[in-house]
């Protein structure tokens, strides 16, 4: 291997690329120029009629993506800053001010978007010639026309969102990540962030793993009712706008359409994963063969088939994640490294910080902001090498408008899993011992459990609740009994369940950000492992197809892009193929006891 990482270290990021100075003359100016380029957008309001030539309609158009860009540039700082320590009352401040300065903007800009909407369909397609890379920006606004309200509506929505539901999220936040855990370890009382106790789950110890689950839920639980209530208004929130003002057809429908899945798509991509949960308990009952166990309780389904390696420091994670894309690409090695290299990388843990992962691509031409908390364990280094993919697919998209360049969620995930499966794949092509085979083919099928299943079930238990809480009505009780009968359907008699399990939709952050988020990752890494089985068949020349896909952005439909990459998501073969891939591996370590 390499000393490609040799000059990096964990630390914290730095955000003076996107804007200079926290606080002053050089963030006063951002917002000087927000305002600047709002009135040049609302001072060409009477431009636009249906009569409205090319030349002034994408001299209109470069408004929009100038006012798009510094309103990014602002949201992104925000979000940047806060999750660096949310309890930082500056950051919370500074969010706020953005929240509201945002929403007024985007008052101020729903002119476009309404007279847009409304456009007849001749004088839209005329105009449709003449927006260049903007095109699928635009027909995606058309594809909320029937749902969009007036504009006076519009912006009461605006204003009374960020006091209302965005509220009830930041405070979601706050709240849960201000959380510590104690844990008991080897006679000695540890206090931990979230990011630091869930490396115990994965602990060779079954006390310990059991010790750190309960250390969890022993303060979700305590705070059930609260972060359950706040969920509620969520849901209600989300159904109140999208479905009874708007009209869109169902909870879900509205993700998908936000999207551009089509529905029918997602109801094949659920129905495959239900039918494949039997594939995962499957491996639960061959690894509790293995652990020595009669059934895994669900505090296992972690656990490492050998003694895991203790440590994987920083600098050998990102060189194991340079190299493991140099062998595929030196391109992507070269962007993932950009990250590092501009001081984009916040890997440090601590109290305070967001206890995820996450990577943002604010604008096309800064380099994407990454946030982990590595804490030098074999599942920081994967969760890296996701987290880069990120980047890398902003990156790839860089030449297109800020519009344009960030993917449909589905989409999101392709780099991401990708630059997972390359590491993998490394990692086994240097390892001949047997056993070490299994712990990694394992350990690769623990994370497309959490990728893929989890994460269906997850949407499943998602439709469930919003039905029943805009229903009948439920109370938080209610849903952690939903909840368990879903973990049920989930590992059938594969897994042993504890009742404390009943909370832990409370600590799963899309659900309240982002309803209906997750299936995005099962249709990521699904996708992956098909575009993965065509590089082993096709060699060198799957490579710039595979770039390609990455290149679109969200320039294009999700569904063209796969169409020409020759992939049928309509198809339920085609779903099946990625859970045979995980059946082979499977079988390899039946095969290596």
């Amino acid at each position: 291997m390499g000393m490609m990482a040799e000059r990096y270290s964990r630390g914290r990021w730095d955000l003076s690329d996107l804007i200079p100075a926290r606080s002053g003359e050089g963030m006063e100016e951002v917002f000087d120029r927000l305002e600047g380029a709002l009135i040049a957008l609302e001072e060409r309001c009477d431009d636009l009629s249906e009569g409205i030539s090319a030349g002034p309609f994408r001299e209109i158009l470069n408004l929009v993506e100038r006012t798009s860009y510094i309103a990014r540039q602002l949201n992104g700082y925000a979000i940047l800053w806060f999750s660096e320590d949310t309890s930082d009352q500056d950051a919370l401040a500074f969010r706020e001010r953005v929240e509201r300065t945002l929403a007024d903007a985007r008052n101020r800009t729903l002119f476009f978007e309404i007279w847009w909407k409304g456009l007849n369909g001749d004088v839209a397609s005329r105009l449709l010639q003449a927006s260049g890379g903007l095109r699928y920006y635009l027909e995606s606004l058309r594809r909320f026309a029937p749902y969009t309200l007036s504009e006076s509506e519009e912006r009461v929505i605006n204003v009374k969102n960020v006091t209302g539901v965005e509220g009830m999220v930041t405070l979601y936040e706050m709240i849960t990540n201000r959380f510590t855990f104690e844990l008991e370890l080897d006679g000695e009382v540890k206090t931990l962030t979230r990011s630091e106790l869930m490396a115990y789950v994965r602990d060779p110890s079954p006390d310990r793993r059991e010790a750190a689950y309960r250390a969890l839920f022993d303060v979700f639980s305590k705070e059930g009712g609260l972060l359950g209530q706040i969920y509620k208004y969520v849901v209600s929130d989300w159904f109140r706008e999208n479905v009874e003002l708007r009209g869109i057809s169902s909870p879900m429908a509205v993700r998908n359409l936000r999207n551009d899945i089509p529905d029918d798509v997602v109801e094949i991509l659920l129905e495959s994963c239900r039918k494949n949960a039997s594939l995962y308990q499957r491996f639960f009952r061959l690894k509790a063969k293995l652990l020595g166990l009669d059934r895994l309780r669900r505090y296992d389904i972690y656990a490492p088939l050998q003694e895991a390696r203790k440590e994987y420091p920083f600098e050998e994670g990102a060189d194991l994640v340079f190299s493991s894309l140099k062998r595929f690409s030196p391109e992507l090695s070269e962007l993932a490294e950009r990250v590092l290299a501009e001081d984009h990388l916040d890997s440090l843990p601590r109290p305070g910080k967001d206890t995820g992962a996450f990577c943002f691509g604010v604008v096309p031409d800064k380099t994407p902001w990454v946030l982990v908390n590595y804490n030098n364990r074999a599942a920081d280094v994967a969760t890296l090498a996701h987290e880069l993919g990120h980047a890398i697919h902003a990156m790839m998209a860089k030449d297109h408008s800020v519009l344009t360049f960030h993917s449909s969620l589905p989409l999101a995930e392709t780099a991401s899993n990708f630059s997972e499966i390359l590491l993998i794949r490394l990692l086994l092509s240097e390892e001949g011992d047997p056993a070490v085979r299994r712990y990694l083919l394992a350990k690769f099928i623990d994370d497309s459990y959490v990728s893929i299943i989890r994460q269906a079930y997850f949407v499943l238990f998602e439709r469930e609740v919003h039905s029943l809480v805009n229903g009948e009505g439920a109370t938080t009780d209610r849903l952690a009994e939903l909840y368990m009968e879903n973990l049920r359907e989930q590992f059938a008699d594969s897994v042993e369940l504890s009742e404390e399990f009943k909370w832990e939709w409370t600590m799963i952050p899309h659900l309240y950000t982002t309803p209906f988020y997750c299936y995005a990752y099962a249709f990521g890494l699904l996708l992956v492992l098909s575009l993965y089985r065509a590089y082993e068949t096709e060699g060198e020349e799957f490579v710039p197809r595979y770039l390609r896909v990455l290149s679109y952005g969200g320039s294009k439909a999700p569904i063209e892009i796969l169409e020409e990459a020759k992939i049928d998501v309509r198809d339920p073969s085609f779903w099946q193929g990625g859970f045979d891939v995980i059946a082979a591996m499977i079988d390899e370590i039946a095969e290596l006891v």
